[in-house]
């Protein structure tokens, strides 16, 4: 071997393959730069909804005035038979008295699935989203009555802000998203997407409720997953829920047909548009906090290598 033929393999040093795991923490910034930003965007929707919509007079006016489109009540709406309106008849979950053994059977699977999975952390934040969620519906509705400034008839006083029977599916899909395995996590965020896109809906077009509470009470659900999120620790595999590439689509795509059929009346268009238009906002609002960005999951711990 001549003085030319120098050996290109580096020393071996005793530090290197310790420092080497490092390196990606140098390259690859952190997936959330702001993690509480979320939360953040989500309440100050949340309240920026509320004060145009329920403390401005020109915003009740604008509400109220869609229900003088078409009949009163929800007997024009495609969606009457499934409301539980009708007398023996079934009502889709939660709608009329199937609201609360609708949040008892998913508090109930949230548990069941946190202690199959043992994602203690996950599920403890899961219950907390379902119960902060709904809790702080009934909380804000009794400490903020919805005055009447635009002499609102009779039958419109009693709804408040926000919608009961929308905070239910958009609160429960997003605790679901916590709990399930990442390999369907998407998946059952999209089943969760489509049951709200349905209720939402159905709750704006049949008079219970105006699209101002239907869109704050997934708001609501959002800023409560946005604070879940927050305080627990970054995902060990911030990889582990990467979606089809077509999911998104096929889900939003699914969503607006559910909304339209949902939110349609024989009676009126533009209160049927406006209700299907509000409902797909609000899938689109839960499918981008559930599956836009990558959910927290259990920690794995692997042996360290010396």
């Amino acid at each position: 071997m001549t003085q030319h033929d120098s050996p290109s393999l580096p020393a071996h040093r005793p530090g290197a393959s310790r420092q080497a795991p490092e390196a990606p923490d140098d390259t690859s910034p952190s997936r959330e730069t702001r993690p509480w930003m979320p939360a953040l965007l989500y309440t100050l929707g949340f309240l920026t909804v509320y004060l145009l919509a329920v403390c401005t007079p020109w915003g009740q006016r604008a509400e109220n005035a869609l229900f003088g489109l078409g009949k009163q009540g929800g007997e024009e709406a495609w969606f009457y038979p499934l409301s539980g309106s009708a007398y023996g008849s079934t009502p889709l979950p939660p709608m009329e008295l199937s609201a609360k053994p609708t949040v008892m059977v998913g508090l109930a699977v949230i548990v069941v699935l946190t202690l199959v999975r043992r994602c203690w952390r996950q599920g403890g934040a899961a219950l907390g989203v379902v119960i902060l969620a709904t809790g702080g519906k009934e909380v804000f509705k009794s400490a903020m009555p919805r005055p009447d400034l635009a002499g609102a008839p009779e039958n419109l006083l009693d709804q408040g802000f926000p919608s009961g029977h929308t905070v239910i599916p958009a609160a429960l899909t997003l605790a679901a998203v916590l709990v399930v395995s990442p390999r369907i996590r998407p998946y059952a965020a999209t089943v969760g997407v489509l049951w709200l896109a349905s209720i939402a809906a159905a709750s704006a077009t049949m008079g219970g409720h105006r699209p101002s509470e239907v869109l704050g009470a997934t708001l609501l659900a959002c800023a409560c997953y946005g604070l879940a999120t927050w305080l627990l620790p970054q995902a060990a595999e911030p990889g582990a829920t990467r979606n089809p590439r077509a999911l998104p689509v096929i889900t939003l795509t699914l969503a607006l047909a559910v909304a339209l059929a949902s939110g349609a009346r024989n009676d009126t268009l533009t209160r049927s548009l406006v209700s299907a238009a509000t409902a797909f906002i609000c899938a689109a609002l839960v499918w981008y906090a559930a599956v836009g960005q990558p959910a927290p999951t259990a920690r794995r711990t692997r042996p360290a290598l010396d």
